[in-house]
């Protein structure tokens, strides 16, 4: 209420002055023109005073024009004239912050010049004047882009500098120098030269050294901001954790409501973004988001500055949806770039809309939708627009638009687009000159157009054209350059094109000359295009039969290590990673194998399989080691995950202006590598394992790779102490496609007790499998191990989906799979070594945990799971610390932390598959579905095994079983050495049968439990209750690991 009353009080004093004065002017007599100047100006004063404090526009408006009433009236001889004039300048100055009116701005240098001409040399308030002008120039740089202006603006500073006066120390003042900064770093914005940036950053480095207290927090601000330029165009992470401290620093020193308040935020936002793109902390990037959103807050609707800040906080949203795939908030970072489109000055214009065009192309990318995609066509025209030749948006603008239509042609095949595409190409490279950084990418984007015409529409010259194109283009790309392979791939595709309309034998040679080039390309960090460069090699070589193809195979896998090596393994890069192996891995075993190339089949197989958990494992593992060895170690491992992320990030955005950033940091990528290589045990670090030790695998059982390619399928048995035995199959990939289908129809009934399998569907199903793949394979181990050994199945492709283990000739007097050997499968040979390296460092010190939910969020009540944990209980807890989750304490955070506390897990509840979603496949807990997710996100304490008794666990992506992307996969990956999942749906019903043998197999002779004999205790509680159950529930349990 006392605010009010004061509110109200000082509305009634601004609104008595201005009245007052208008009053005094009406009486003075119009030939007083002293009297008119003195009073017209206190009313204008008055009534800026209370447009400050009111904001009603109208009152600005008024004491404007009576300023320019009393310049009018003034005298260039009188000694008030430039009094006056700065009176008019500021309420100028004070309508353009709040309308951004350039007329206003160019009103202000007039002015500005009228003063300075009135102080000639030597007058005391000449350098003032100087400065008065060079920061209106300035102004108008910002809101029209003139670089004269700017050069003008910074000579009119430097003038000044000379002329002020000095203190006792010799030293300028620091408002004497902040103008001079910050002119020289726009003109680093616009020009490039790291003088004028360093130039500026000494300055603000003296401003700081000499400001008062009052103005700490502002000197604090400009030098952050300066030193964050620096980095951003350099890298140094000094500069970066400098600004960073700074910035801190300016704003605990500003009490809120203070007027460098919303600067000192805005330089800690801006240095938290960049530490975040070059370290990947997402809290970094959150707490960037929230000091803008008060930013934002702290600045009203028509405040000049505000178009800056939406596109910063913008520009953060985009990052965030980059690293978790959040749509919410891509959908926000549009908003923002639409919000500051609105309200942004015209030299920002192009740039809003280009920002919002590449955001709605990145929503289309990820939901589809096509009025997206039409608008990014539609904004990225309108930014076009407002860009002249010579600007330095309009590139940007004519590649938005190109990459609208281009991707509007793919969907919709219209060729009006395909040849507005070619004209936009066309048109960019005209603005690339010969020494212009966007020249090689220009050629390239107009020859790739002209390719895609040339494959709708068959014209040979337009096929011409994009050879000569690509030619011209690859001899601007110096080796090291990030776009060279695609470059290659897209003219060697061309030449073979071309081949095939005309037959030339030299373009069959050029095309694999060109391909030859691929494995000397020396950046570290590969590019998608990389991949498909090296694919396209692989693709031809195999149709040509050409001599090549096993490099090119072994290129290919290489570049894909590479290219993951960069992701990180969260689950929103998994469509990277499937896209990016398809069928690779199968076709280069096929293709060793056709040659003869036995291990060197093993060798890539590996390399291209299950690659998302492999390179999360051969990640977590070696630094986990690296950070244990030494500081040194410690602080590679650091150095590398912070420059990983940097370079991931630059790459998803790659483009040719980037290319020396890209340069740079792969360098200091490989240096990193090639340092942590030379420390003892890193040797091979990131490198793929040799046959030599990944033979190592087989130390207790032959693995048997099981391979499905389109060119052919068969079978490697690895052996710890001989070469391979290669056993072709007659059999083709269509036809285990098919096979795997039926399969999956025939236990999509499975689980149901009025829906059970029939029998005989079934047993001819296992049959087919027996004779056309497993029965070859057996009549080979017969002559290699005795009956009752150890196997383990490493099957790709649909034959990840088949029981192997349960197949068999289903007759009298012969003998099935599971009555000759006892099977495990793996997902790699890889992961069977890592199981078997990961041995408890405190064997003494072992915890079991069985975790049971009857009744979860979703999902119908489990009667059984009760009475499976008393059975566990009984059997466990004589012989191991044993602890119970069930009911109201079986949640999801109680299920991870039980995670990282035992080493030993029995799981009773739903599971959950998720065959489009893999990551989303979930156990059923008390408060939602425990995911593959957060199993990912537990880190156990040297877990050993996991039985789980759910439904499904062994399910995963349906488009790439390779991957093996389900729960039980979750389980090993996270540290557990031995599990044990379910292929299809369980009964119930005999789970307690099972479960029971099971533990008493498990315990061994010394009453211990053993986790290596976990693959025969299954096999043994199936043979034990094989009469209690079905045929589909005694196979459905599988073991996988050691």
């Amino acid at each position: 209420m006392n605010f009010l009353r004061s509110l109200y009080s000082r509305a009634l004093k601004l609104a008595y002055n201005v009245e007052r004065w208008r009053a005094t002017l009406e009486d003075c007599s119009p030939s007083n023109f002293r009297g008119r100047r003195r009073r017209a100006t206190y009313l204008a004063l008055s009534l800026v005073r209370r447009f400050e404090q009111m904001g009603t526009p109208a009152d600005l408006d008024e004491a404007i024009e009576l300023q320019q009433a009393v310049v009018a009236l003034c005298p260039r001889s009188h000694l008030l004239l430039p009094f006056y004039l700065d009176n008019l300048c500021t309420s100028l100055q004070l309508r353009f912050q709040r309308r951004s009116v350039s007329s206003d701005l160019d009103e202000i240098v007039e002015l500005r010049r009228a003063i300075l001409s009135l102080r000639p040399l030597g007058h005391s308030w000449q350098s003032g004047s100087l400065r008065n002008l060079a920061s209106s120039l300035m102004n108008r740089f910002r809101q029209n882009g003139v670089l004269s202006d700017l050069d003008e603006a910074i000579e009119l500073h430097r003038t000044a500098l000379v002329l002020s006066p000095f203190s006792r120390s010799r030293q300028p003042k620091p408002v004497n120098l902040n103008g001079l900064a910050a002119c020289l770093v726009d003109r680093f914005f616009e020009r490039g030269l790291l003088s004028d940036l360093n130039e500026a950053i000494e300055l603000n480095r003296v401003i700081l050294l000499r400001c008062p207290h009052s103005f700490r927090a502002f000197g604090l601000g400009v030098l952050a901001g300066s030193l964050l330029i620096r980095f951003g165009h350099q890298g140094g992470v000094l500069d970066l954790d400098e600004a960073i401290k700074l910035s801190r620093a300016a704003v605990l020193h500003c009490r809120p409501g203070h007027s460098d308040q919303p600067e000192a935020l805005k330089n800690l936002a801006f240095s938290l973004q960049m530490k975040y793109r070059q370290q990947g902390i997402l809290s970094d990037l959150d707490e960037a988001i929230e000091v803008q959103q008060t930013v934002l807050v702290l600045h009203p609707p028509d405040h000049y500055m505000r178009p800056w800040i939406l596109i910063h906080l913008a520009n953060s949203f985009a990052d965030r949806f980059g690293q978790q795939g959040v749509l919410s908030d891509i959908d926000q970072s549009i908003e923002l770039c639409r919000a500051a489109i609105l309200q942004c000055p015209c030299l920002l214009q192009a740039r809003c809309l280009n920002n919002l065009a590449c955001n709605l192309l990145n929503r289309f990318l990820h939901k589809g939708v096509f009025s997206d995609l039409d608008e990014v066509i539609e904004v990225g025209r309108s930014a076009l627009v407002l860009c002249p030749p010579d600007h330095p948006q309009r590139y940007l603008s004519l590649s938005c638009i190109a990459n609208g239509l281009i991707a509007r042609f793919k969907h919709q095949g219209a060729p009006s687009d395909l040849d507005e595409v070619i004209e936009l190409n066309r048109t960019a490279l005209l603005l690339s000159p010969l020494s212009h950084p966007h020249r090689s990418s220009a050629l390239t984007s107009l020859a790739i157009s002209l390719e895609n015409k040339f494959t709708q529409q068959g014209i040979l010259s337009d096929l011409d054209e994009a050879i000569e194109l690509g030619r011209t283009a690859l001899v601007l790309y110096p080796p090291d350059h990030f776009d060279r392979s695609k470059s290659l791939g897209s003219l060697a595709n061309n030449l073979l094109h071309r081949f095939y309309q005309q037959g030339a034998l030299s373009d069959i040679d050029e095309a694999f000359e060109l391909y030859s080039q691929l494995p000397k390309v020396s950046h570290s960090a590969v590019s998608r295009g990389d991949l498909l460069a090296t694919k396209s090699w692989v693709a031809s070589a195999e149709y040509f039969k050409h001599h090549s193809v096993i490099i090119a195979y072994q290129t290919a896998l290489k570049f894909l290590n590479r290219h993951v090596a960069v992701l990180s393994s969260s689950s929103q890069h998994f469509d990277i990673v499937k896209g990016a192996t398809s069928s690779l891995a199968m076709d280069a075993f096929s293709c060793c194998i056709r040659h003869g190339a036995l291990m060197t089949a093993v060798e890539l197989v590996e390399q291209a399989r299950a690659v998302f958990w492999t390179q999360s494992a051969r990640f977590h593992t070696p630094l986990d080691k690296l950070l244990a060895t030494s500081d040194t170690g410690a602080a590679l491992a650091t150095e590398f995950k912070q420059v990983s992320f940097r370079l991931r990030n630059m790459l998803d955005t790659s483009s040719e202006v980037q290319s020396p950033q890209l340069r740079q940091l792969t360098t200091q990528w490989e240096d990193i590598i090639s340092h942590i290589r030379m420390l003892p045990d890193f040797a091979r670090f990131l490198l793929p394992p040799l046959f030599s030790d990944l033979q190592k695998a087989a130390e207790d059982g032959p693995i048997i790779i099981i391979n499905s390619s389109h060119y052919s399928c068969d079978t490697l048995i690895i052996l710890d102490a001989q070469d391979p035995v290669h056993i072709p199959l007659d059999i083709t990939r269509a036809e285990v496609f098919e096979l795997s289908s039926e399969f999956q129809f025939l236990i999509g009934r499975a689980g149901s007790s009025d829906h059970r399998l029939e029998l005989n569907d079934l047993v001819s199903t296992l049959r087919k499998l027996w004779h056309r793949i497993v029965g070859p394979v057996v009549e080979a181990l017969s002559k290699l191990i005795s009956r009752g050994s150890r196997i383990w199945w490493c099957p790709t492709a649909e034959f990840a989906l088949l029981p192997l283990h349960a197949a068999g000739p289903y007759a009298k007097n012969a003998r099935n799979l599971s009555q000759l050997y006892i099977s495990s499968y793996t997902p790699t040979l890889a992961a069977l070594i890592r199981a078997r390296q990961q041995t408890s460092r405190n064997a003494s010190v072992q915890h079991f945990v069985a975790i049971g939910q009857a009744r979860p969020a979703q999902g119908e009540v489990l009667g059984t799971v009760t009475d499976e944990l008393a059975i566990v209980a009984q059997r466990v807890a004589p012989v191991l610390s044993f602890t119970s989750l069930a009911g109201g304490d079986a949640t999801i955070q109680g299920a991870v932390d039980a995670l990282g506390q035992n080493q030993w897990l029995h799981l009773a509840c739903h599971g959950v598959p998720n065959r489009k979603q893999p990551f989303e496949s979930s156990f059923a807990m008390k408060d939602g579905p425990l995911t593959v997710k957060d199993i990912m996100r537990s880190r156990g304490q040297n877990p050993e095994f996991a039985f789980l008794s759910a439904c499904h666990t062994t399910v995963g992506d349906e488009s790439s079983p390779d991957e093996a992307i389900h729960l039980a996969a979750a389980m090993q990956f996270s540290g557990f050495r031995s599990v044990i999942g379910t292929m299809w749906s369980v009964d119930d019903n005999i789970v307690a049968h099972i479960v029971s043998a099971f533990y008493d197999n498990l315990v061994d002779g010394s009453g211990r439990l053993d986790c290596t004999r976990a693959a025969e205790a299954l096999h043994k509680a199936v043979r034990s209750s094989r009469t209690k159950m079905s045929l589909e529930q005694q196979i459905v349990f599988i073991h996988i690991g050691v």
